[in-house]
């Protein structure tokens, strides 16, 4: 079986899937549990509680998006290691990265690890 050659663009694609992928799932979890989340169209962004349907819907556009950035860009194959660590990567990566920020909102704090 011939190896192809990584292709750097569609790595990256599937690397911001996974952050967008990633993003979805508070968004859009909490919405459907009715509860308030920080969202981009909240005021302050990202500060302000947005509701719970304003989360839904947002969270909904965040799997669109995913789907776009990881499904239809090249050939994307889940036995393909690399293609699924650049999905996982990115998905890790806005994990740590929500789980700091929010973290101040929501009883976390970021510093002590509690």
């Amino acid at each position: 079986m011939e190896r192809q050659a990584v292709n750097w663009l569609h790595e990256t694609s599937y690397l911001f899937g996974g952050l967008v992928l990633g993003n979805a799932v508070p968004h859009f979890v909490s919405g459907m549990m009715g509860r308030p989340f920080q969202s981009p169209f909240a005021s302050p962004p990202g500060r302000g509680l947005s509701s719970s349907t304003v989360n839904v819907l947002w969270g909904f556009a965040n799997f669109v998006a995913a789907y776009l950035l990881i499904a239809r860009v090249g050939r994307f194959d889940v036995r393909d290691g690399e293609q699924i660590a650049a999905v996982g990567l990115g998905v890790l990566l806005i994990a740590v990265v929500s789980a700091r920020s929010f973290g101040r909102f929501h009883g976390g704090n970021s510093r002590t690890g509690s």
